[in-house]
């Protein structure tokens, strides 16, 4: 472990336990985000439970994270406030995710607007990128 990395917990300095839970992501706990001025960056240790039968990290698991932190990001870009829907999303898996590497979603918005958002990221296991996704977000007007 380096010294930017938690030795007790192996977690990278930065991340605190991520507190936009769902029943979705509740079985994947604990998840870690570290927030910027930019981005919700995501990360956990991958365990068995997030593993396919081959015992890599499922690759549902990986898009349905990185949908997670691209539409997280997109609203905080547009202030927090807004309520966005996935309108289209689409991923490339370059290289596997194994048991106990780090996993880590760091998403960069690519354009705001006032009906769609659009946003890509880079998914890294121990720093090397394993696959890259881009996700487009319909921002949702309030009822009234």
């Amino acid at each position: 472990m380096t010294d930017t990395t938690s030795i007790a917990e192996g977690i990278p300095a930065g991340f605190v336990r991520h507190t936009r839970a769902s029943p979705l992501t509740a079985p994947w706990e604990p998840l870690y985000a570290r927030i910027t001025d930019d981005a919700v960056i995501i990360g956990l240790r991958i365990a068995a439970p997030h593993t396919n039968s081959r015992g890599l990290a499922h690759g549902g698991l990986i898009t349905a994270l990185a949908d997670n932190a691209m539409g997280l990001s997109c609203g905080l870009k547009l202030g927090g406030g807004a309520r966005l829907l996935t309108a289209g999303l689409s991923i490339d898996f370059i290289g596997p995710a194994k048991v106990g590497q780090w996993l880590q979603i760091e998403p960069e918005v690519i354009k705001l607007g006032g009906t769609l958002c659009v946003a890509q990221c880079f998914i890294t296991v121990d720093g090397e990128r394993c696959a890259r996704a881009n996700g487009t977000f319909s921002v949702v007007k309030p009822k009234g």
